[in-house]
């Protein structure tokens, strides 16, 4: 079930916002959202909820005991590696295990050897962020943190509650562990949560679905034939698509959450403005990237150490960001890439900073970017290595088969009038600026009466053409659940 459905809309989150509004106890509430969120799941996974299930109580029970063992220190840390492989164990199996199968057999192919017989997994949605939301919780009540929950009701709703369980963004305990006790449930926070879940439907079904067909289409041609204005068409789509659809999913369920009185971390900040990979990393993502610094690089000895070793915790935390997108030699080269550049900013920085002119950078980093998006979206090496041989015209610089035209009719070119401006924060600065204007006397009311009206009038055309996209059955994939 993806929060873009009928089913999801009209239905599932009508029904659970009626009841859980009127369950007055807290306990109820979280029971409520705890079964709601299993159903959740379980429509779209069936038997793999078990999984899930499997996860909750493993991780409830390596809580306490790591918290029961504290004064014995090598039981406690026995505890959390037991946790750390448990989850990664679990993780490993379900995403990778086909993976390494498969390149074990391609060695020994080579080798004249006998192959392993292949082996298929399901990989169950969003496993990838419920296990490092459990495995972080582990580990700062290891750290000391968070307190160990006894109650295994407030682990499984942390762990499955249905806003940001197969998407994001990953919610850290000490972040939510008081509003599970107790939250204040307020209009003004509802209200709140109705206009970003809307403002992140928009940008859903109205500009990442719209540049998908695009840029499904240009990937969807053989790469070696693919020539440069085709390949530049089809990677300026697809990198709006991957931010529209994810920052779109992150802003449903930042929005469901104050819809029931939680409050998420934000998990992007206009990223395609950045002027250095490492402010793309800041803003990209950031629940992923602040996991990582916190419980691998910081771990690792972070930039403590010597430089050599400050870069080489670089390449391995983002390698493993990498694969932590997919069981794929492309996302661990993408990891890889990211990487490299994070090492080559931080080896060029000077003792007396240069400064650049703020265009240049941010050309730089758009340009890093988007090559990297190029491993992200191919299925192999070889495919990305054309394609990026394709964009240089190694293929030529236009085809009469593929004209401008097929790309970019009206509907898509009003989307990306839209769409880049929405990548800034100017429409934000936009809504700010109104509510702080002052037009001296009657006026003062009329602003503000204004700005809400024009808001409103928003909100409701981004539903309206919601709607429609709906009704019409257009193309309508999360990019994300696949990790």
């Amino acid at each position: 079930m993806v929060f873009s459905s009928p089913l999801f809309l009209f239905l599932f989150l009508p029904v659970v916002l009626l009841v859980y509004v009127g369950l007055v106890n807290r306990r109820a509430q979280n029971l409520w959202l705890l079964v709601a969120s299993l159903l959740f799941y379980a429509w779209g996974e069936q038997g793999f909820v078990l999984v899930m299930l499997a996860s909750i109580v493993f991780n409830y029970a390596m809580g306490l005991l790591v918290a029961g063992t504290r004064q014995r220190p090598w039981v406690c840390r026995c505890g959390l590696i037991l946790a750390v492989a448990g989850n990664l164990g679990m993780l490993g199996f379900y995403k990778y295990a086909g993976f390494l199968v498969d390149n074990t057999n391609a060695l020994l192919a080579g080798a004249g050897l006998t192959l392993v017989p292949s082996l298929s997994v399901h990989l169950p949605i969003g496993i990838s962020f419920f296990t490092f939301q459990a495995l972080s919780y582990v580990i700062d009540v290891y750290r000391q943190e968070v307190v160990a929950r006894r109650n295994p009701l407030d682990v499984g709703l942390y762990i499955s509650m249905f806003p940001q369980l197969i998407a994001g963004p990953i919610v850290r305990y000490r972040d939510v562990a008081a509003e599970i006790e107790r939250r204040l449930y307020s209009l003004d926070g509802f209200v709140s949560g109705i206009r970003m879940f809307t403002v992140g439907l928009g940008k859903k079904m109205i500009l990442a679905n719209t540049f998908s067909r695009v840029a499904d289409g240009v990937f969807a041609m053989p790469t070696g034939e693919v020539p440069a204005a085709a390949a530049w068409t089809g990677l300026v789509a697809y990198t709006l698509q991957i931010y529209f659809d994810f920052a779109g999913y992150s802003d449903m369920a930042i929005g469901l959450g104050r819809m029931l009185g939680f409050h998420f971390p934000i998990n992007f900040n206009y990223p395609y403005i950045s002027r250095s990979i490492r402010d793309f990393w800041q803003r990209w993502h950031i629940s992923l990237s602040s996991w990582l610094r916190d419980y691998l690089y910081i771990p690792l000895g972070g930039s403590r150490r010597s430089r050599v070793r400050t870069y080489l915790n670089l390449v391995v935390v983002f390698l493993l960001c990498g694969l932590w997108h997919g069981a794929s030699w492309n996302f661990a080269v993408w990891g890889l890439f990211h990487g490299g550049f994070l090492v080559l900013e931080r080896a060029m920085r000077p003792p007396r900073p240069v400064h650049l002119p703020g265009a240049i950078r941010h050309m730089y980093v758009l340009l890093v970017v988007m090559v990297g998006w190029v491993f992200f979206r191919t299925e192999t090496l070889a495919d990305a290595l054309r394609f990026l041989t394709g964009m240089v015209g190694a293929h030529g610089w236009s085809s009469a088969a593929y004209p401008a035209r097929l790309w970019w009719d009206t509907p898509t070119l009003i989307c990306l009038a839209v769409a880049i401006p929405a990548c800034t924060p100017l429409f934000v600065r936009l809504r700010f600026q109104s509510q702080t204007m002052r037009a001296g006397h009657w006026a003062e009311r009329l602003v503000p009466l204004a700005r809400r009206i024009a808001e409103c009038g928003g909100l409701l055309v981004i539903w309206g053409l919601s709607a429609m996209l709906l009704a019409k059955g257009t193309h309508n994939p999360f990019i994300y659940f696949r990790f």
